[in-house]
């Protein structure tokens, strides 16, 4: 598979804005692209370890679907402390923040931004970020787009590390692990060899190791399915709809699918990308830019917008198309009935698009 790479564009586009904020955690480096529209949320992005903003959006964000998208939002990139690019090192004492602590720098972000709510995408450790923070400030948070994240506290050190037992592990091959699988390691070089040198040449090494020690120590994110006139005003869990998208080759499938069971099916989608692997929107950024359309459509925004994409492929079944119907559906209605959200507590909604 030929994948079109913005990992090398270093030059921020003519309409980004690079400020640096000051939160009650520290310094976030944030990129605005666009001028808010109104009263609508702005797509709020924030990336995964060994990455930062460019490195993990550039391709989506520069995919000719995705530009249909930005005409109706503005976009504001996170960078996580000491992540993006040219950052100065941390001073030797310096204490990075907890996973907990990175969410909460979010609400000051938005407040000098002047922004009233976000959809928000993240992956990896910005997905946990990013649901951190919706749980924690539900008002600001209208929708979630999350690429393999991960609700459980374990590390992920020790299994990277068994996976590569005779390895010299460094921090970099251990990211590298966390981000693609045994297959894409070895058989899509061009892919692993830019995000290598990326990761190792790029990425202040010392800033890095911090960011990866932050997410290793998070807590599990505490979320809990709610049962549909039992618990569902006392459970902890995301109450905007989210969209939970995985490669059906990534090492986060079983992270991925475990969050998506401890979710209110009614407000939630699992899209499992065929044919796909640890970077869904650098690999497949045309599919993934087009479900978020659909997503977006279903929150009520970009009624006109066309789904051609999705709708022609021939490799999308029709359950799938069914399925994203009614995702839309009750995504749109606020009053759902017992019985049939019952119904969807026990049959998950799940999209697989064949890529």
């Amino acid at each position: 598979m030929s994948t079109v790479l913005d990992v090398e564009q270093n030059v921020c586009p003519a309409d980004a804005v690079e400020h640096d904020l000051e939160t009650p955690h520290g310094v976030l480096h944030v990129t605005i692209r666009g001028v808010p529209k109104g009263n609508r949320p702005v797509i709020l992005t924030y990336h995964d370890i060994g990455l930062n903003h460019k490195s993990c959006f550039n391709t989506l964000f520069n995919f000719e679907d995705m530009q249909e998208i930005t005409q109706h939002f503005a976009v504001v990139h996170v960078d996580a402390p000491g992540q993006q690019e040219a950052a100065p090192p941390f001073p030797t004492a310096y204490l990075y923040p907890t996973m907990d602590e990175l969410a909460e720098m979010l609400p000051s972000v938005l407040t000098q931004l002047k922004v009233n709510s976000v959809i928000g995408m993240g992956v990896g450790a910005g997905a946990y970020i990013l649901t951190r923070f919706a749980l924690s400030h539900p008002s600001l948070v209208e929708g979630l787009v999350l690429i393999n994240v991960n609700p459980c506290a374990e590390g992920w050190i020790d299994w990277a590390a068994s996976k590569f037992s005779g390895w010299t592990s460094t921090l970099v091959d251990i990211i590298m692990a966390h981000h693609f699988s045994t297959e894409e390691l070895t058989e899509n070089q061009e892919l692993i060899q830019t995000y290598r040198l990326h990761i190792a040449q790029d990425i202040n090494q010392d800033n890095l190791a911090l960011f990866c020690a932050s997410y290793n120590a998070r807590r599990d994110l505490g979320i809990e399915r709610p049962v549909i006139g039992l618990n569902e005003d006392t459970v902890s869990t995301l109450i905007c709809p989210a969209l939970l998208v995985v490669g059906d080759t990534s090492p986060a499938v079983e992270a991925v699918v475990e969050c998506n069971s401890r979710l209110n099916p009614t407000k939630t989608t699992l899209l499992k990308m065929a044919d796909c692997g640890g970077l869904p929107q650098v690999v497949q950024p045309g599919k993934l830019a087009e479900a978020f359309k659909y997503f977006v459509q279903g929150m009520g925004y970009m009624p006109a917008a066309g789904m051609t994409r999705l709708a022609r492929s021939r490799t999308t079944s029709s359950s799938s198309i069914a399925s994203m119907d009614r995702n839309r559906n009750l995504n749109a209605t606020l009053d759902t009935s017992s019985s049939r959200a019952l119904d969807n507590q026990e049959q998950p909604r799940t999209m697989e698009v064949s890529c």
